[in-house]
């Protein structure tokens, strides 16, 4: 589900956009949260079980199968947003690009997404190493995606650090941060694709082998206490189209 404070970021950086194109929409808890909003959505998805999922929980939003980097739509937005999905484009300058083709002059990119050097910081990869170093090589630097935007066009570069809070609704991979439990649970790591595209069978079984133990006997605590760190845990990169459309 939509995590209530992340959903407050969004919308309080898309401004007041009154429609927003939402590239990588996923099965679009947030397309669906932000359109109840009062804003007129339209999601990108190119996964076929993604977007049945999210047109059958809404018919309010415009839904479209396609890539980031080769949908193509006949209408330009006042704001766009790319949620968790950057690691999942096949070209990330060509994905912006074609974003930055579908909004208009002054309209806000809201990217949300985690670096290589914040994942760096997660306990996970005390567990899970391999998965975690796959996750983490798939996943384009801070420095990646603002080049990527000024070559697209845009300028004016906001990076808010995210750091997991306690009451998160939403079960992304470092959703369990303080509450390793959440990894145990069969149906969170199927939503996580960390675990569902990089991982290994006998890693996994072995890291919550390793895990259950380490709770159980409160070394956990010490090994999260190694990870604290203060590059955040996601980040929220903020851009503003000065572009014309590309034509």
């Amino acid at each position: 589900m939509a995590d209530p404070f992340l959903l407050s970021r969004m919308k309080f950086h898309l401004g007041e956009a009154k429609n927003c194109l939402d590239v990588g929409s996923g099965t679009g808890n947030y397309t669906i949260a932000l359109s109840e909003s009062g804003i007129q959505m339209t999601g990108v998805e190119p996964s076929d079980v993604m977007i049945e999922k999210a047109r059958s929980k809404s018919d309010e939003v415009d839904w479209i199968q396609g890539t980031a980097e080769e949908f193509k739509l006949d209408r330009q937005f006042e704001s766009g947003l790319a949620s968790l999905t950057l690691h999942h484009w096949r070209d990330i300058e060509r994905g912006i690009a074609n974003l930055q083709n579908h909004l208009l002059p002054g309209a806000p990119l809201v990217i949300f997404t985690s670096s290589p050097e914040q994942m760096e910081t997660y306990w996970l990869r005390e567990y899970f190493p391999k998965m975690l170093k796959d996750s983490s090589d798939a996943m384009p630097s801070i420095s990646e995606v603002v080049t990527a935007l000024e070559k697209a066009g845009f300028s004016d570069f906001i990076h808010e650090k995210y750091f997991v809070k306690p009451d998160l609704k939403d079960q992304f991979l470092q959703c369990g941060k303080d509450q390793p439990e959440l990894y145990f649970r069969e149906d969170i790591r199927k939503g996580i694709s960390s675990f569902q595209s990089f991982s290994y069978a006998d890693e996994i079984e072995s890291g919550l082998a390793q895990l259950r133990s380490d709770i159980d006997s409160g070394k956990w605590k010490d090994i999260r206490n190694q990870y604290n760190s203060d590059l955040g845990d996601y980040s929220f990169i903020i851009a503003t189209n000065k572009s014309r459309a590309i034509q």
